[in-house]
């Protein structure tokens, strides 16, 4: 069983179903409207520890309703929350989430306590970093701490695992050169090197720059078309599943939580793990909200 921490941002999420996305100054009505478990950081956890993941969770809440929600559910899935702090002067982190009949989403997040928990409070956990196979982060949260756990898994001999979403135009280079596998999306990998992603040859360009910046292992996520990935001199496209998609939300969380639940440390089965992968995340898309819609590892093993 991989040992598995996650740093990162913890949501209360509020989703919201339309037949179609609204065009600016249009009103709609919503077919349908709740409330759910989100926040990249927290779906991977999620994602992780309900596919067999020993999980551990760093992070913030606020000392308010969302946050004790937030914990509690949590909690249910069995996650450590030993370095999850309430900090009273924050509220807990939210996103507005909307989603068309196609099954496409958008995403408008509000960072709260996510953005205010700091280095100082990643310090207090040394311990768990250390015991950790993989640290995960995402960048919904404060860099700075980001970045300090990296380093001090780096330090420790843990593998880190960077989703740069969502895509920033400036991800710090510290950050990046303690990074040993990143997994983009398209868009984020244009962003992140400048080469917009057409082809595989154009994938090969912009894995080169990744590992020129001492990444080790590379894995570009395209949606429907599966994923394309880059490690110790192999590379190749793992195709998705080919199923009816009704919301995306969570699918790349989940698609991350899994491949950590059954990757190698050395990365040597890594085209094993992301076809493991895509079939969490089919099941994912399938299903409405982030959290509801993840996967049990028995679901995947029926």
């Amino acid at each position: 069983m991989n040992i598995v921490t996650v740093i990162g941002s913890i949501n209360l999420d509020t989703t919201l179903r339309v037949q179609k996305m609204p065009k600016p100054g249009e009103t709609i009505h919503a077919i349908e409207h709740f409330t759910a478990g989100g926040g990249k950081g927290a779906n991977q956890a999620v994602a992780a520890k309900r596919l067999g993941a020993k999980t551990y969770f760093i992070g913030a809440v606020g000392n308010d309703a969302a946050g004790q929600m937030m914990t509690d559910l949590m909690s249910q899935d069995e996650i450590d929350l030993t370095a999850v702090k309430v900090l009273p002067k924050t509220s807990t982190g939210q996103a507005f989430i909307t989603v068309d009949a196609a099954g496409e989403n958008s995403i408008t997040i509000f960072a709260g306590a996510n953005q205010a928990f700091t280095s100082d409070d990643v310090l207090e956990f040394q311990a768990i970093i250390a015991h950790s196979d993989f640290i995960i982060a995402q960048l919904e949260s404060s860099l700075d701490a980001t970045i300090t756990t990296f380093k001090l898994a780096k330090q420790a001999g843990v593998k880190t695992i960077l989703n740069p979403a969502p895509a920033l135009t400036d991800v710090p280079k510290e950050l990046l050169q303690v990074t040993d596998m990143i997994i983009p999306n398209e868009t984020e990998t244009e962003i992140l090197t400048g080469i917009r992603i057409t082809n595989q040859e154009s994938m090969q360009q912009a894995v080169a720059k990744l590992h020129a910046l001492g990444i080790q292992a590379v894995i570009i996520t395209m949606g429907s078309k599966g994923a394309f990935y880059d490690v110790a001199g192999q590379s190749g496209i793992v195709p998705a599943l080919k199923v009816k998609a009704v919301d995306t939300t969570a699918a790349g969380d989940t698609f991350i939580g899994a491949l950590s639940t059954v990757l190698n440390k050395d990365f040597s089965n890594l085209s094993q793990a992301i076809a493991y992968s895509n079939r969490a995340s089919a099941l994912t898309v399938q299903r409405f909200g982030a959290q509801p819609s993840i996967p049990y590892e028995h679901e995947l093993n029926d």
